[in-house]
């Protein structure tokens, strides 16, 4: 479905610095932040919620590369520690 709208150039602004600092077209930032909707309407209220939301949405498991999420953060860590500053 295709939807065109009207949006005062102050939102449209800020919607795009909002896309672009996540790197992702404005069409798709928008469909995500409308999609997001129904959590911002009925927030869960307990950690179970929560983690059942994530799995829904495909938060818990997307990334599949990462076999042992302890040793990554801490990688992660020491990566951040020891790198240069400019």
């Amino acid at each position: 479905m295709n939807v065109s709208i009207e949006l005062p150039s102050e939102l449209e602004n800020e919607l795009s610095t909002e896309a672009s600092q996540l790197k992702l077209p404005l069409s798709e930032y928008i469909l995500r932040v409308l999609s997001f909707r129904p959590f911002l309407q009925n927030p869960p209220t307990t950690g179970i919620e929560l983690v059942t939301y994530w799995e829904s949405v495909g938060v818990i498991n997307s990334r599949p590369d990462i076999a042992d999420s302890q040793e990554h953060a801490s990688r992660l860590r020491d990566q951040a520690e020891h790198r240069k500053q400019a």
